[in-house]
């Protein structure tokens, strides 16, 4: 009889101690905000203030001199009027159009691979991600020496071809493309780790299930393995797009914005009007349309590819 009734003591004595743990957790919800706190006063510090400031920089007459006009909505509406910002927003979008397809595939495919691969998969997980940890700065030297019409090694292959010379850089048809294979290849390891996360976190009994009712390689991927990397996707379709519209860096090494404005993206005109020709407030103007942009293709994405669980 004592030995049939040690359970049911061991167990009421285990549940008062984990019932006011559990309760004195929920009455001191503070802990958690402590936790979290410094890095919100970071982000109310140096994200939010700041774009209220761009804002309300936007609406001014903004000089180097520390003086200012208010000048209400006058940025914008020349902005809508400005030539140059109309050929720097359709070639931010022509490069998002290019380059977002391609990293997104070239990391889905990557990642796909090395979920496939058990042999050596660490090594070659940090190769694919080697160039991401690159700097921009450095990757775009090397692929304008890559690109180059005379001494290039693109142009020394397509020689053997009899193919080119081709100045890939210099053509207003083949500069976004080539920048955008550039960057493609300088940030796809970020999104292949993202994905290959995803990749990994679908369960294989859902996999097994399909291959036992018979499907195929390419059946289980598209009605199992795509459906469950939805959330990962979207992620990843955000960040990519989020970049390719901050895209300035390469296009500034290695094209100058050129030729004629054929890469000349609208974070170059941001510049350009701001440490260039001082033009503080319609600079601020063309980053909050920026942003603006950037949040409803976001959300445009978050309708056909999110999903709310």
């Amino acid at each position: 009889m004592t030995e049939a009734r040690q359970p049911d003591a061991a167990a009421g004595r285990a549940g008062p101690v984990a019932g006011p743990a559990r309760r004195g957790t929920l009455k001191r919800p503070w802990v958690g905000f402590v936790f979290v706190l410094p890095m919100l006063v970071l982000f109310l510090l140096f994200r939010f203030l700041p774009a209220i400031g761009a804002f309300f920089l936007s609406l001014t007459d903004y000089r180097i001199s520390g003086k200012w006009d208010f000048i209400a909505l006058d940025n914008y509406t020349r902005l809508l009027s400005d030539k140059v910002f109309h050929e720097a927003l359709l070639v931010t979008i022509t490069y998002t159009v290019i380059f977002v397809p391609l990293t997104v595939l070239l990391s889905l495919g990557t990642a796909v691979l090395l979920h496939q691969v058990v042999w050596r998969r660490g090594f070659f997980r940090g190769v694919f991600f080697l160039p991401y940890v690159t700097s921009i700065v450095l990757a775009a030297v090397i692929w304008k020496w890559i690109y180059d019409a005379q001494d290039g090694l693109l142009n020394a292959v397509l020689g053997l071809v009899s193919i080119g010379p081709i100045d890939f850089l210099s053509q207003s048809n083949t500069v976004l493309p080539s920048i955008a294979l550039t960057s493609a290849w300088k940030g796809f390891g970020y999104s292949m780790l993202i994905l290959l996360a995803g990749l990994q976190a679908v369960p294989k009994s859902y996999l097994e299930a399909a291959m036992i009712d018979g499907a195929g390689t390419w059946q289980r991927f598209r009605y199992v393995t795509l459906p469950q990397l939805r959330p990962v996707l979207f992620f990843v379709l955000v960040i990519e797009t989020i970049g390719a519209f901050q895209v300035f860096d390469a296009m500034y090494v290695m094209t100058g914005g050129g030729p004629v404005r054929s890469s000349y993206s609208l974070v170059y005109f941001l510049y350009d009007s701001g440490f260039k020709y001082f033009d503080f407030g319609y600079a601020s103007a063309i980053g909050l349309v920026l942003f603006l942009i950037v949040l409803i293709v976001s959300l445009v994405q978050r309708r056909l590819v999110g999903r709310d669980d």
